[in-house]
């Protein structure tokens, strides 16, 4: 199973209603063992990651006001993925960690992006 990103906007009622994904995007934001093994690891909560640390214990929902701080929370992860990707192991080396973080937080970035475009907020589920 993997997680996925979103776009959403709120409706009149305060609901949330997904917002449509590029043709030429890519939803995908990991592996579902990532919530604790990437976002949700100690590496990230030690830098000071108040979003991504939430994936550990459920979805993550960015507010459309707090996509700003999102945005600089994935940049600070982006400055730091040796220190996040796990270490070499049995499945996969350390720097196939680095490449595939890398990509899946592009795509995480670029949905934060559309979303700031249009006024709206950030799932990863």
């Amino acid at each position: 199973m993997s997680l996925s990103v979103d776009v959403f906007v709120l409706d009149e009622h305060g609901g949330r209603r997904l917002a449509e994904s590029p043709a030429d995007g890519s939803d995908l934001a990991g592996f579902e063992s990532w919530r604790t093994e990437v976002w949700g690891s100690p590496a990230v909560s030690s830098l000071g990651a108040r979003y991504f640390p939430t994936l550990a214990t459920g979805d993550l929902v960015v507010a459309p006001d707090e996509v700003p701080d999102f945005l600089a929370e994935c940049d600070l992860i982006r400055a730091n993925l040796h220190a996040i990707a796990p270490a070499d192991g049995v499945r996969k080396p350390h720097q196939w960690y680095v490449a595939q973080i890398s990509a899946r937080l592009s795509n995480v970035r670029d949905a934060a992006l559309r979303a700031q475009r249009i006024g709206g907020g950030v799932i990863v589920w």
